[in-house]
């Protein structure tokens, strides 16, 4: 280390998106590299509105790995975390910042330590692809401070190693994870199908039904329904290799009745997996049962879908529409049978995008209150309302990939100490 002084600290911050699998992954066919057992096909969510921020920071005063998620310590002795910095580092090249006088050669990284700090905008472990968004920035913001000359796809593989789906945050848009064939794993990654920008109608609002932690996380489960779930073969075999290419085809097409066709089955049946589960895994409840009615009732109506609807390992509702109107049509249904707690006011129950308010014509709870029965509910049976069931709502959009943040004013850590703020 060409430096004089050992007080320097090299910081790098970074924003990663996380995502919605359409195409679900839900089975791994081997643990310890995370690969999966079927291709899967997701969206980037708005990372304005969904995202992980992550500093890194790199000092020969640090005298251990240290990492701080959401203001907390965290130990990284995890094989998950291990395996990220273990790839990134044998991948380091050498780094000069002129302006600090630091030189750090290739072979330095072997010996120098990392601080992390990590801050998610939305809750951890509740089925919202927090650790999707978290692993995905880790690799990012550590392969840019280490000078790692990879593409994204290459690094998707590292991200993939901390958590399956993270690979898929590494791009904006539409995103394909290919499972691959090679038992060392080099093959499954993650590519972009299409940009955020190919189809800027859709809008996308996610109910958070609960920011609980879920009971059975994902890597049980999935260990569990590999070893005991029929059905997880059958769809790994035949059902998802078929979907895979429909689903492409109706990104390319903008096809959303297609689109909404197959992420809808495939969300259901990821669940119907769960269930035949030995013993039974039950992420969705009776808040996740109702939004499907609504959204279905509301589509068979029409005669044609207007709404997409899919679940992740949580109960939480991610609806995607196929247009703003549509999605302003969504939200005065969703208001109707979910009206805020009445000490609660609009503004902090919508979350994300709040002009979606004004374009639902709903400007206070007294908007709320007078909203109408959607006109598909027949009888004019007094509808029941369910008021508290649904925490809060995120109004997003298709968005954009990592994007490293210049300002240090964004940085988590203390750039003279490597400490968080």
């Amino acid at each position: 280390m060409a430096s004089e002084s050992q007080n320097w600290v090299l910081v790098v911050t970074a924003r990663t998106p996380t995502n919605i699998a359409v195409i679900k992954y839900w089975g791994k066919r081997d643990e310890k590299l995370i690969l999966p057992v079927n291709d899967s096909i997701s969206v980037t969510l708005d990372p304005d509105h969904l995202c992980t921020t992550t500093t890194v920071a790199v000092s020969p005063s640090f005298d251990q790995d240290r990492m701080w998620l959401n203001g907390k310590e965290i130990s990284l002795s995890g094989g998950r975390f291990q395996s990220c910095l273990r790839e990134i580092r044998s991948r380091a090249s050498d780094v000069e910042d002129k302006e600090k006088g630091i030189k750090i050669s290739k072979e330095d990284w072997e010996k120098l330590h990392v601080h992390i700090a990590s801050y998610n905008n939305f809750p951890t472990a509740a089925g919202l692809a927090s650790s999707a968004a978290g692993f995905a920035c880790f690799v990012f913001s550590l392969a840019k401070l280490m000078n790692v000359n990879e593409d994204q796809s290459k690094l998707s593989a590292i991200a993939r190693q901390g958590s399956g789906s993270a690979c898929r945050s590494l791009f904006g848009g539409f995103v394909k994870w290919i499972m691959g064939k090679d038992k060392n794993g080099s093959d499954s990654l993650a590519v972009q199908l299409a940009d955020e920008e190919h189809w800027d109608d859709l809008v996308i609002l996610v109910a958070v039904v609960s920011s609980r932690q879920k009971e059975t996380s994902s890597t049980s489960g999935m260990r569990e329904s590999v070893e005991t779930s029929l059905l997880l073969q059958h769809r790994a075999k035949e059902v998802v290799p078929k979907r895979i290419l429909q689903m492409e085809e109706a990104i390319k097409n903008r096809d959303f009745a297609s689109f909404a066709q197959l992420t809808c089955a495939d969300s259901n049946q990821f669940h119907a997996v769960c269930l035949d589960t030995s013993p039974p895994i039950f992420y969705m409840n009776d808040t996740s049962h109702k939004i499907i009615s609504i959204v279905e009732k509301w589509n068979r109506s029409e005669g044609t879908p207007q709404v997409a609807y899919t679940f992740d390992a949580g109960p939480n509702a991610v609806l995607i529409a196929r247009n703003r109107k549509v999605a302003a049509l969504l939200l005065q249904r969703l208001l109707f049978y979910f009206p805020p707690n009445s000490d609660s006011d609009l503004n902090s129950y919508i979350h994300g995008d709040k002009s979606i308010l004004q374009d639902a014509g709903l400007a206070g709870l007294k908007d709320v209150e007078a909203l109408p029965p959607p006109p598909e509910i027949k009888d004019n049976i007094p509808s029941q309302k369910y008021r508290g069931d649904v925490s809060y709502f995120i109004c997003t959009r298709p968005g954009r990939g990592p994007v490293y943040l210049s300002d240090e004013s964004q940085a988590l850590l203390n750039p003279e100490t490597g400490l968080p703020k």
